[in-house]
């Protein structure tokens, strides 16, 4: 039976940044992906910042990187729009499928073994099984994703679609976000430009027949052609209670890591891969089980705030119906958007629901919803 120090259940982001952290200090990783490729099925927009892929110790290749944002444009139920400038937030589009092989190729080169269509099948008394054989290691970082959420906890679970498209109504540079809780209930409908003409068009709500609303959503828009489609349920419930359960370390989406407004990822669930990775080498130099579970003392330090403020945003925004939003869109001055596109950062956008809402100043404008969680919202 072969011998690693960790096996790493998933090749995603959080997966692969954990095998080279791991890596660098000399020890011997596995990650087993159970797909035919690293970086397939892209459940991803590819939204991110700059200063995001710097801290993921990332520089993106000509193949990773898609396109620069310069504004997002939001939509209300009833046709009104507002437009945010994010070029100070230097968000980019990238490539999700291109950056999990650049990160793979950054695990491989540190020292990490990567095997593809070998799928995590059970733990062991003395490591894993797989659908190949069995392997011994003293750590499982388990990354595989939200499907190991799904059975025990549906209530943070959505439906989504996602389609990348050709389409002359795509523009380069602009997001799109439309807002509706009759056709996507607790979520969004959502326009990300790859470039001109082309990019990914997505939905996503509670209990919605994704495919027909997406359908629907593109002939809305105009003529289409599709090139791929991608069906995949999202999380936004928030991190889950534990992330190291014995030796086991629960890792980027598997952990409940992506954003619960958003259900966006690459940035929060990354940085859970290298932290995680991080505990794990100084448990091994030390042998003191504390220092595995500093892996979730540190990701709560640097995210937990923010995700909580996140799900408290959207505790209100899922109680806010198709009128309230209209007149929520009537109190957004320029003035507003200004603030937003010259302070606001684009991973820790909890201060722009704040003034988009309008709640600082009153809890008028969400009159329908509960006080408490609104002041919760604004406590800094």
């Amino acid at each position: 039976m072969e011998e690693y120090d960790v096996v790493i259940a998933g090749g995603s982001i959080s997966g692969l940044m954990s095998a080279r952290e791991i890596a660098k200090k000399g020890y011997s990783v596995l990650v087993l992906e159970e797909g035919f490729e690293v970086g397939t099925p892209d459940h991803c927009g590819g939204l991110v910042s700059k200063s995001a892929l710097s801290d993921l110790g990332i520089d993106p290749t000509q193949k990773t990187f898609d396109s620069m944002i310069n504004s997002a444009l939001i939509f209300s139920p009833s046709g009104k729009q507002f437009e945010i400038d994010s070029k100070k937030q230097e968000v980019v589009v990238v490539n999700r499928r291109e950056l999990d092989k650049q990160v793979a190729r950054q695990a491989q080169q540190s020292g990490a073994e990567i095997r593809v269509k070998t799928s995590f099948q059970e733990k062991t008394k003395h490591g894993v099984r797989t659908s190949i054989d069995e392997i011994g290691c003293k750590i499982l970082v388990d990354c595989r994703g939200v499907g190991a959420l799904i059975n025990n906890q549906r209530d943070g679970i959505l439906l989504s679609a996602q389609y990348e498209v050709y389409a002359d109504w795509i523009t380069e540079g602009k997001v799109e976000v439309y807002f509706d809780q009759i056709k996507y209930p607790g979520f969004f409908a959502w326009i990300i430009p790859s470039g001109n003409g082309v990019g990914k068009v997505g939905v996503a709500g509670r209990e919605i027949n994704a495919s027909k609303i997406i359908e629907s959503f593109l002939k809305s828009k105009g003529g289409y052609s599709t090139i791929r489609k991608i069906f995949a349920p999202i999380w936004i419930k928030g991190p889950i209670k534990k992330f190291v359960l014995g030796n086991t370390v629960i890792v980027g989406d598997a952990a409940g890591q992506s954003k619960p407004t958003t259900a966006g990822g690459i940035y929060s669930c990354g940085m859970g891969g290298i932290i995680a990775g991080t505990a794990i080498t100084k448990y091994f130099e030390v042998g003191e089980f504390s220092r595995l579970e500093q892996y979730q003392k540190l990701w709560h330090k640097k995210f937990g705030k923010e995700f909580e403020k996140q799900r408290l945003a959207r505790k209100i925004l899922e109680r806010i119906d198709n009128n309230t939003i209209d007149k929520i869109f009537d109190t957004i001055t320029p003035d507003i958007l200004s603030e937003i596109s010259d302070k606001d950062d684009f991973d820790f956008h909890v201060a722009s629901i704040v003034k988009l809402l309008g709640i600082r100043k009153s809890l008028n404008t969400a009159q329908n919803i509960m006080s408490t969680e609104i002041k919760r919202l604004l406590t800094r």
